[in-house]
C-alpha cells in the first residue's frame, strides 16, 4: 500500500514540475495564464502536502 502513495505522490510532483515549466515559458509572453498555471500548480502542491501528512 506505501508503494502506491509513492507512485501517486511520485505522480503529482511530475504535474507539479509540468504546470511550473508551463508557467514560467508562459510569464514571458502572457502573464494572466502563467498565474492561471501557477494557481493550477498549487492546487497539486496542495494534493502533494496532503498525501505526505496521512
Amino acid at each position: 500500500m506505501f508503494g502506491l502513495f509513492k507512485s501517486k505522490r511520485e505522480k503529482l510532483e511530475k504535474k507539479y514540475a509540468k504546470l511550473m515549466e508551463e508557467s514560467f515559458k508562459l510569464s514571458k509572453v502572457d502573464r494572466k495564464k502563467a498565474d492561471a498555471k501557477t494557481a493550477e500548480a498549487e492546487e497539486v502542491r496542495k494534493q502533494i502536502d496532503d498525501l505526505n501528512s496521512d
